[in-house]
């Protein structure tokens, strides 16, 4: 039976000051990295690899979710996965990926575009992502879009991940911008109601991850099917100031 795809609500672009961003799934395509760095881990403990698809399926709210999710999967054996020494060694394999340039993540069609556009209107731009601070801000600088980020929460940034609102709060106070003033990209649920919780307003794409299930049935405010396409959301509506009258002086 296929999901009810949700119609969006009617986008107010005006006063939107800075946009924030999530990373995996939003901004870059790194499932092929995070199932590389997993299945090293799993045949470690003599655990059989895991496909792609599934890997991308389960991808959402953080490494430590991811492996738990992993681990309620695997197949039953005669000896049990340690969860514990699979999230330390998908870090480890992680990095090391990462620091040797094996890495295949790469921008989304339209990403590069997009962070150019949005920033030479002066909008300011961060990263929220429930990835590691350290790993999210590498993969920005690899990739040549640090230039255009001014901030990077991470998972491990603040006490809370998302869909709680404190890491989207927390971004907010470093581009020292109100929530109300500031604009979610994403592409799950957990994107969608962390916005919520902080009082944003959120657009979505629909080709990220969104843990399995199909990104257009999100309840945001609008979709957008690239990033380069989000100035010119941001610019629809918008009307120039209305010019002041000159005052006309009484007859006396």
């Amino acid at each position: 039976m296929s999901a009810t795809l949700v119609r969006p609500r009617p986008f107010d672009p005006a006063g939107v000051r800075a946009v924030l961003f999530d990373l995996d799934g939003t901004l870059l395509d790194t499932a092929s990295d995070i199932a590389s760095a997993l299945n090293r881990a799993l045949a470690e403990q003599q655990s059989p690899p895991l496909p792609l698809e599934q890997v991308r399926n389960m991808i959402g709210r953080g490494a430590p979710v991811l492996v738990q999710r992993v681990v309620a999967r695997l197949p039953p054996r005669p000896w049990p996965v340690d969860p514990v020494l699979l999230l330390q060694r998908f870090y480890f394999h992680h990095d090391q990926i990462h620091e040797s340039h094996e890495h295949q993540a790469r921008p989304y069609p339209g990403v590069e575009a997009g962070l150019e556009a949005l920033h030479t209107v002066g909008l300011r731009l961060g990263v929220v992502t429930n990835k590691a601070h350290y790993a999210a801000a590498a993969l920005l600088e690899q990739l040549g879009l640090s230039r255009w980020i001014e901030v990077v929460v991470g998972g491990d940034t603040v006490e809370q991940r998302k869909p709680h609102p404190q890491p989207l709060l927390h971004a907010c106070r470093q581009v020292q911008t109100e929530p109300v003033d500031t604009l979610m990209v994403g592409d799950s649920a957990t994107d969608v109601a962390a916005a919520r919780a902080a009082g944003m307003r959120i657009v979505c794409v629909p080709y990220g991850y969104n843990e399995g299930a199909d990104p257009r049935t999100l309840a945001c405010d609008a979709f957008i099917d690239s990033l380069e396409d989000l100035p010119q959301l941001l610019s629809r509506g918008r009307q120039p100031k209305a010019a002041v009258p000159s005052r006309v002086p009484r007859a006396e």
